[in-house]
């Protein structure tokens, strides 16, 4: 894995430098910000493949830098806070981020989790698989797009996998645990309820009545199926 582009925004100027020197060690192409604003314009310029994003920022704060971006792209977010609370990462997961980093942390740790996400969503974007029809919701695994009744709808990276890994195996009722083991991929750095964070956003997105779900059926006690809806 090389040449990908990741872009860091983070006011902590030497936190910045030093996320930046281990990333251009393992031959990725880095650009960064200390500003919000500023951070959002250089994704803009720059097109990162990946964004990693402090959630205090000046000018303008993570959570809405995070909305910004994911309103127009399905790239991966990681997002950093000094703070621990649920809270702060059920508001960044449920914005759309993909991943989330409570500071002080460890640098290999993050490299790791940068070039699991890289791997993921190039993995399914590239993914042979066909178009995925069910009713009106049809989820293109090569052009990483879903659309309902003909209109496109965003989904952030872990969105769309968390949805095409339901939907290739319709009717099959997964734990929480089994969809955030073959999503993410590594149980030591997350949290099984990030599950139910993504399936909600999901349903909010593809659904007619997200309270009465057609899709994506909660198996009470046990976890989740994908139903496919009226044909």
């Amino acid at each position: 894995m090389s040449g990908e582009k990741i872009l860091i925004i983070d006011d902590e100027k030497e936190l910045l430098d030093v996320i930046s020197m281990y990333l251009k060690s393992e031959d990725f192409i880095i650009e960064k910000s200390q500003d919000g604003r500023e951070g959002y314009s250089k994704y803009q310029t720059f097109k990162p493949d990946m964004v990693i994003l402090d959630i205090k920022l000046p000018g303008m704060d993570g959570m809405e830098l995070c909305r910004n971006i994911r309103r127009n792209s399905d790239i991966p977010i990681l997002m950093l806070s000094a703070k621990n609370g649920d809270m702060d990462k059920v508001l960044s997961l449920g914005l759309g981020a993909d991943d989330y980093v409570t500071k002080p942390f460890s640098t290999n740790e993050l490299v790791a989790r940068i070039k699991a996400h890289l791997r993921r969503y190039t993995g399914i974007s590239s993914n042979k698989k066909e178009i995925l029809q069910y009713g009106k919701l049809q989820i293109d695994c090569k052009s990483y797009s879903v659309s309902v009744e003909g209109k496109p709808v965003t989904l952030a990276a872990k969105e769309f996998e968390v949805l095409s890994f339901l939907a290739r195996h319709p009717n099959r009722v997964f734990s929480k645990e089994q969809v955030f083991d073959q999503v993410w991929g590594y149980d030591e750095f997350g949290d099984v309820n990030t599950v139910t964070v993504h399936i909600r956003k999901i349903r909010e997105k593809i659904e007619e009545d997200p309270s009465s779900p057609q899709y994506i059926k909660t198996v009470w006690s046990v976890g989740y199926k994908f139903e496919g809806g009226s044909k």
